[in-house]
């Protein structure tokens, strides 16, 4: 592949650099810019917001006609990065989990009236999504398939819903839903895919479940399903097709997480590296010491590969792969890289580094995350195992 990125492209990825830079960066040292979570105030993210879509960088995966930019794959790994130089940067430009993941599905696989109804809304930013699949044990985690508890049985012309789900990113604030239940016990074909607005009765949340890092706008929380009547025209796909709906979504959402954490992983060696650059000790600069260098030179070079790793996914997305073994392996590689670079940064700037004075504990707290979201790293240790020990010696296969 070649990595020369296109004209468009570069203009994107530094027009979104010099609004980071400009605009949000200086919002971050500002304690009154934050919410109760440890996120952006929703009355500035609107505002950012709104200066985005006028510059034209709103939506950027989305498709033009719809109000965003038409961006491929790979020039997504390139702004996508950009964007996450700043803790509040990917839902500044409606780039940002759960809504980018769920636009993308709805826009492969939505019909154009549910298009209409579901997908434009979120795309214009006039609502928030989430979907809803995870429950607690012994319902549904890593193996959807096999443990989905969550039921929908099908009544009068309407699927009507039982169940409790956690973990489900953003649902505070959420207005459209896609939920995943069980509708029969085929091992392949048992799940279904569905979606609900938020006004509709029958369903409630539990609670917002506190977690160690900070949250995204809306929580993880709790849900139960208590009787949500859907009707079938919003089911989305054909009845079974839920498991093959979620495979969709979380392809890419898998590498647009790695994309932003690399941008993450870039801004904390950026602070540690100016931290080092002025503190002395013993008579010279950090930067000057073997040790120093090596840890910021090791750091930078898993950074590096966890580009190429990304870059490589994306392309193969672009060309109509599904990738799985290269998402799995980025997935993988820049989970661990950005704890990686957060945790060099956070040594390298000493007790500054530990403290709230920079943003690197707060970094620190949502990387750990990475390792779990979408698939646990072990999980995709185990896709890939599976791909070795199908393909051998071609697993490593060029093109």
């Amino acid at each position: 592949m070649d990595f020369t990125l296109s004209p468009e492209t570069e203009d994107f990825r530094k027009r979104i650099r010099a609004f980071v830079e400009k605009r949000m960066l200086p919002l971050e040292a500002d304690p009154k810019s934050y919410d109760g979570h440890q996120n952006i105030k929703l009355d500035l993210l609107e505002k950012l917001r709104g200066e985005a879509k006028k510059q034209g960088l709103w939506a950027l995966s989305m498709p033009k006609k719809r109000g965003g930019q038409g961006l491929n794959t790979v020039a997504m790994a390139a702004c996508y990065e950009e964007m996450n130089r700043s803790i509040f940067g990917p839902v500044v430009f409606n780039a940002a989990a759960p809504d980018d993941g769920n636009m993308a599905v709805l826009n492969k696989v939505a019909t154009e009236a549910q298009k209409d109804r579901w997908l434009q809304p979120i795309i214009d930013g006039k609502v928030r999504s989430s979907i809803v699949m995870t429950e607690p044990h012994p319902g549904a985690g890593s193996d959807p398939a096999g443990m989905m508890q969550t039921m929908a049985k099908k009544k009068s012309g309407k699927w009507v819903i039982h169940g409790l789900k956690w973990f489900i990113t953003g649902a505070a604030v959420a207005k459209h839903f896609i939920l995943v239940a069980r509708t029969s016990d085929d091992p392949r074909k048992g799940l279904t895919a569905f979606l609900f607005d938020r006004e509709q009765p029958g369903w409630e949340i539990v609670r917002r479940i506190p977690i160690m890092g900070p949250e995204e706008h809306g929580g993880h929380c709790e849900i139960n399903f208590d009787g949500l009547e859907i009707p079938d025209e919003n089911r989305l796909m054909n009845i079974g097709g839920g498991l093959k709906v979620t495979q969709i979504r979380l392809g890419t959402a898998r590498l647009t997480h790695c994309m932003r954490w690399l941008g993450m992983a870039k801004r904390a060696l950026e602070i540690a590296g100016q931290y080092v650059t002025e503190r002395e000790a013993f008579g010279t600069k950090l930067i000057d010491k073997e040790s120093v260098q090596m840890m910021l030179g090791e750091a930078a070079m898993a950074i590096h590969t966890g580009r190429l790793l990304v870059m490589h996914a994306a392309w193969k997305l672009d060309t109509g792969d599904f990738a799985r073994k290269e998402v799995s392996m980025a997935k993988v590689a820049v989970a661990d890289t950005l704890h990686q670079a957060v945790d060099t940064a956070i040594q390298l700037c000493g007790a500054k580094g530990y403290s709230k004075d920079t943003l690197l504990e707060w970094m620190y707290r949502y990387a750990r995350q990475a390792r779990l979201v979408d698939g646990a790293s072990e999980v995709h240790s185990v896709v890939l195992a599976r791909f070795f020990r199908d393909e051998g010696l071609d697993f490593w296969r060029w093109g």
